[in-house]
């Protein structure tokens, strides 16, 4: 049953195509169903949003998906009472009017500002802390997703882990969502000792070393790239004219296939079905370190190189408990890749390194599933005002 008390706003500006919706929607999805909260969610750009959820209409003004309400973000923004909470995403900038009502209402909501992902030790001191409004009686709250103790988590949906582990042990499942995208039966490949990747990448430098790496390798190499900023980067690299989905090129021992951009759910899925996932951005590095799978990331480029301080950070977290030589191999593997290195010489130490990247990938997972969810910490932290006399509890899902 939804609380009427509990009535949320999550804006969301789509700066990176699909990394920021991809961490809102999902936020706002896990808010809806596991915590009865009735959740607006603000989106500038409906077509971005379609892509990883396709029963978006990206021209409606106001739809409902899966308990969400969805708004078009638009300028100037409709009057509009604010929730009780307000959650400004991902570097995202409230509009002024909004802000004014906010200011009006009584009580003030509680106002969020939900910050990018970081391992960095900075992000616990900075995560809670009051921003007091210059003008007006409000106060902003950083809110710092994160790996360590005092920082507010990751998305991570109550049911997860029990769909992930389904799914990987049920072949009859992974043959059909092959075939549902258009690939061929994984378990067959497998008894041949094909290997199968995901790639989901910005345009890199590097790629071009690691195609090589795959075609040149002694085992096959199914390389399947959901449409992207990395396409047409290798379609060159096939002498292609053009990339679109459906599309397939080999040389040597490397298959590449093109796949459409996918539904989160079926990311999910392909994340748990791969062998080892190239992973970009926040979103889908988060979803790749749920699938218990081996994985390089590609962080987010930054000015002066802040992105590789990040980098660091978390593998400083990741590689902690792998055995040294795995560890030095992360460690010179991601910096590579993030540096537009050549990983040419790299590659055949990572493909012999997997079955003991995979027990620490699953290892690592599980780590995770000990910390208290991102949407979890939210409803904490808000609780005592977005729901009257009542307490918010989680929903059993």
């Amino acid at each position: 049953m939804r609380n009427p008390a509990a009535h949320w706003d999550i804006f969301c500006s789509v700066i990176d195509n699909y990394g920021d919706i991809g961490v809102t929607w999902r936020l706002a999805r896990q808010l809806a169903t596991e915590y009865a909260i009735s959740v607006r969610l603000w989106v500038d750009d409906l077509a971005a949003f379609r892509h990883i959820y396709p029963e978006v209409n990206a021209t409606a003004a106001t739809q409902f998906l899966q308990g969400v309400e969805i708004r078009h973000w638009t300028t100037p923004l409709p009057a509009t009472e604010p929730g009780s909470v307000v959650i400004e995403a991902l570097a995202c900038n409230l509009p002024d009017s909004f802000i004014h009502a906010m200011a009006e209402k009584s009580p003030s909501p509680v106002w969020i500002n939900l910050e990018y992902l970081s391992a960095e030790n900075w992000v616990q001191g900075v995560h809670g802390l009051p921003s007091p409004h210059p003008r007006l009686p409000l106060t902003k709250h950083f809110f710092m997703p994160g790996y360590l103790a005092k920082t507010g988590g990751l998305t991570r949906e109550a049911q997860l882990y029990h769909a992930r582990d389904a799914f990987q042990g049920d072949i009859n499942a992974q043959s059909r969502f092959w075939a549902e995208i258009g690939l061929p039966n994984n378990h067959a490949l497998h008894l041949r000792r094909h290997l199968r990747i995901s790639l989901f990448s910005y345009e890199s430098a590097s790629l071009a070393g690691l195609l090589a790496a795959c075609s040149q390798g002694p085992q096959p190499i199914d390389l399947v790239v959901p449409l992207g900023k990395a396409v047409p980067q290798i379609a060159t690299w096939f002498a292609a004219t053009h990339a679109q989905a459906g599309d397939h090129w080999q040389r040597g021992n490397l298959n590449v296939h093109v796949l459409p951009m996918l539904s989160q759910d079926d990311y999910d899925r392909l994340l748990w079905a791969c062998d080892c996932n190239f992973v970009r951005g926040e979103d889908s590095f988060v979803r790749a370190q749920f699938a218990a799978r081996p994985l390089i990331w590609q962080a987010y480029r930054q000015e002066e190189g802040a992105h590789l301080d990040k980098l660091a950070a978390f593998l400083d977290l990741y590689c902690a408990d792998l055995p040294p030589a795995g560890a030095s191999l992360v460690r010179e593997m991601w910096q590579a890749w993030n540096r537009e290195e050549d990983i040419h010489a790299l590659w055949p130490a990572w493909i012999a390194a997997l079955p003991v990247l995979s027990e620490h990938a699953r290892a690592w997972a599980t780590h995770l599933a000990e910390q208290t969810d991102l949407a979890a910490n939210l409803v904490e932290f808000s609780g005592g005002a977005t729901t009257g006399s009542e307490t918010l509890r989680r929903n059993p899902a």
